[in-house]
């Protein structure tokens, strides 16, 4: 199959159609991920744009070694040395050990750290070096934060411009297709925002003014690849706007009732809530989430993409329980901007979770809407209508009051 995705690039990557989880098991990844490295031949010169992940990296240098004579690659870009960018580097020096590597200082430091190489030849680059490829050049865009320290862009100028994101505009999504317009869209637009979300929501200051200066370069854009996932051709406006959109304060009219429940009496508290946050907000989208038995970062994506996180959760040995624990932590990282909370739950005699949880979300920054609510036992008729009165105030607050 021809692996070319333009005149003078060919993806020399890897698809990974078994990963199941990401960062150890901190990141599901329920359709694969690709690891994505690029060649780039021009104006006599080889380039190897990043590796792939240390336990495909003998597959990688045997495949990389069927493409171009390895000797003949004239220097490798890192643009981000995670091991899953930067670990076959070891087995492909061990090959070409002479090579140069260019990469941002913080990139040096990470590559030391994690290789502890002797005698490789790393080269550091800042924003705005350029290395000439014939008429051609590759440029360097320093990106910190996104979402590692070293992170950086690389531009090639010809084949009508293509953009080296790295871990930007990527996605945990394997495809043999390689470009998004011979893929799923909406499947790769929703695993771009569950990406982002999970990985790259605690930047998304640095997010924001990368877009501004990536536009005011007024680069042309053919391709933007990435290292995970599809690579943009033909919906590139579109994912930009999109990430713009996510770095901002992002919020749709939604709402998100998160809970864990031991024997129910919190299950039916949520229920309740949402159908009283329902009744006076019919345009708006209630969610309802077990934080024991749905996804974690399924979860927290909902989260983000909502205007008020409702959480309950019942009191279990004067604490929350070990789901909605985790959970708040997780979306304390994520440093959400923007977003109301509420909490509530069950009990049988002491009855702390529910503060617990208002406190923990007022820490995370979310705008109090209301004092918890708190039922003692299993919820009667009485209980679940103040269930139901509770997320009527939510939604007048969140959503407005209903007219009429």
């Amino acid at each position: 199959m021809n692996r070319k995705i333009s005149e003078h690039i060919e993806w020399v990557g890897k698809t990974d159609w078994e990963l199941t989880h990401f960062h150890g098991e901190e990141l599901s990844t329920a359709h694969g991920s690709s690891y994505n490295a690029y060649l780039v031949r021009c104006g006599g010169k080889t380039v190897l744009v990043d590796t792939v992940w240390r336990p495909y990296d003998r597959e990688f240098v045997e495949r990389l070694a069927a493409t171009v004579d390895l000797h003949d690659i004239d220097f490798i870009v890192m643009n981000h040395n995670e091991v899953d960018h930067s670990g076959a580097l070891p087995e492909l020096m061990a090959e070409i050990p002479g090579t140069p590597i260019y990469c941002t200082a913080k990139g040096e430091s990470i590559i030391r750290g994690h290789y502890h190489p002797e005698g490789w030849d790393i080269r550091t680059v800042r924003t705005g070096d350029r290395i000439a490829l014939g008429d051609e050049s590759l440029t360097f865009i320093e990106a910190p934060m996104l979402h590692w320290p070293d992170t950086m862009f690389t531009y090639f100028s010809g084949d009508g411009g293509v953009l080296f994101s790295n871990d930007a505009f990527g996605q945990h999504y394997a495809t043999e297709s390689l470009f998004e317009d011979r893929e799923n869209l909406e499947g790769a637009i929703r695993e771009a925002l569950k990406y982002y979300v999970n990985i790259l929501t605690p930047f998304s200051a640095q997010v924001g003014r990368k877009l501004v200066e990536i536009g005011a370069m007024n680069l042309p854009l053919a391709l933007v690849a990435p290292s995970h996932g599809v690579i943009w051709r033909e919906h590139i406006p579109m994912i930009m706007e999109l990430y713009k959109a996510w770095s901002g304060g992002y919020a749709e009219e939604r709402v998100a009732v998160v809970y864990d429940t031991m024997w129910n009496s919190t299950r039916r508290m949520a229920e309740a809530i949402a159908d009283g946050i329902a009744e006076v907000a019919p345009r708006a989208t209630v969610t309802l989430h077990n934080a024991s038995k749905h996804d974690k970062n399924d979860i927290v994506t909902e989260v983000f993409r909502s205007k008020a996180l409702v959480m309950g959760c019942p009191t279990i040995n004067n604490e929350l329980s070990y789901a909605v624990d985790g959970l708040l932590g997780m979306i304390k990282g994520l440093k959400l901007k923007g977003k109301s909370g509420a909490a509530f739950g069950s009990y049988g005699w002491s009855g702390e979770g529910p503060g617990l949880i208002q406190n923990r979300l007022e820490a995370a920054g979310f705008a109090p809407v209301c004092a918890p609510l708190r039922l003692q036992w299993v919820p009667d008729a009485a209980g679940l209508e103040e269930c139901r009165a509770f997320g009527r105030g939510i939604g007048a607050a969140v959503f407005g009051a209903p007219e009429g």
